[in-house]
């Protein structure tokens, strides 16, 4: 195995002292410049390459920055990761980005993974109802700011949509197309984005007159296509099945049409169906996918500038104030709710 070059090897080639290469690659106008050449042959020659992270652990400031989400297979989630990189590279930072696969346990060991790292803040979505791993991870002073959740019981940053108001935005769509008995595949229940958007749904239906007896729910494991193929499965089985469905994410209600397409159901006119995140793949879908938009891109850069501004607060004498950010849901309606009742 060949050994690495470091900065000793370079001053060594070069002729100079290591302070002096140290000098060139960080300071190069304080150097003369035939003696800055000469430094930078060597360089060249030997391949040196810096070693970042024992820098970062010298000056104590990281140039990383952790983003841990709930699942990296859904496109809601490549979208705030895409958001956020952009707003870091902007300050001259990186993004690690990791995936708790909607697992409480996975998250705690990325989480521990970002304090052994030592990285300058973290953007998160908990995939821990309890709350146990923030407040474990609280323990090592390392920002972060929470993402598609607001931050309830906490003092921290956040960066959300409103999805009481997503819920009720669905659901009224439907209502207004004249179903009066709808379910609601809801996925993981500790979630509180499903709580939320659950809520919203109940209260659309109380705007109605119309009782939460109107609303089945249909649990989900995950928040994946598998998961709505299984909950598409179950709804064809009820015998008083629902004219309409609301999803707590494209992905399930992607699954469901999938699952009505193979039974011969249609959609809409069978079934109306209505998704949540407004992923690329809802407009793409055999039946284009009425969905309520996220903004997902803007969650993710609008998450960054906060982490951003916290960590390079800490090195001023003005105190950083934590801040809620609250985004609008928007309904973007296409043909799999559109049908004539």
């Amino acid at each position: 195995m060949a050994q690495s070059v470091g900065i000793k090897d370079v001053a060594r080639v070069a002729g100079v002292s290591v302070g002096t290469v140290s000098n060139v690659i960080n300071r190069p106008d304080t150097v003369a410049v035939e003696t800055r050449a000469r430094v930078l042959s060597a360089i060249d020659r030997l391949g040196y390459v810096r070693s970042e992270s024992a820098r970062q652990l010298r000056a104590g400031r990281s140039r990383i920055m952790g983003l841990l989400v709930l699942d990296m297979g859904n496109p809601f989630f490549v979208d705030v990761a895409r958001g956020a990189e952009r707003a870091a590279r902007a300050a001259g930072l990186g993004v690690m980005v990791c995936n708790s696969d909607q697992n409480a346990s996975e998250e705690a060991e990325y989480l521990s993974l970002f304090a052994e790292q030592r990285v300058r803040g973290v953007l998160l979505t908990p995939a821990d109802a309890t709350g146990r791993n923030i407040e474990a991870f609280r323990r090592h002073g390392i920002p972060f700011v929470l993402v598609d959740r607001v931050a309830e019981g906490t003092t921290e940053c956040s960066v959300s949509v409103d999805d009481v108001a997503g819920g009720a935005l669905a659901v009224r769509h439907l209502v207004d197309a004249g179903h009066r008995s709808l379910a609601y595949v809801s996925g993981p229940p500790g979630l509180n984005q499903v709580r939320d958007r659950r809520t919203g749904a109940l209260n659309a239906l109380a705007e109605a007159g119309l009782g939460p007896e109107r609303l089945r729910e249909l649990p989900t494991d995950r928040l994946d296509v598998a998961a709505g193929r299984d909950a598409g499965a179950r709804l064809l089985g009820l015998a008083d099945r629902p004219t309409a469905v609301f999803c707590a994410n494209d992905l399930l209600a992607l699954g469901v049409l999938q699952a009505m397409y193979a039974a011969g159901v249609g959609v809409p006119d069978d079934l109306a169906i209505v998704g949540y995140d407004d992923i690329e793949f809802a407009a793409a879908a055999a039946v284009p996918l009425t969905s309520v938009r996220q903004p997902a891109a803007t969650m993710g850069a609008l998450a960054a500038q906060l982490l951003l501004e916290e960590t390079e607060t800490g090195t001023s004498a003005a105190p950083h104030e934590h801040r809620r950010v609250v985004l609008r849901p928007e309904l973007v309606v296409r043909r799999s709710s559109l049908s004539a009742r």
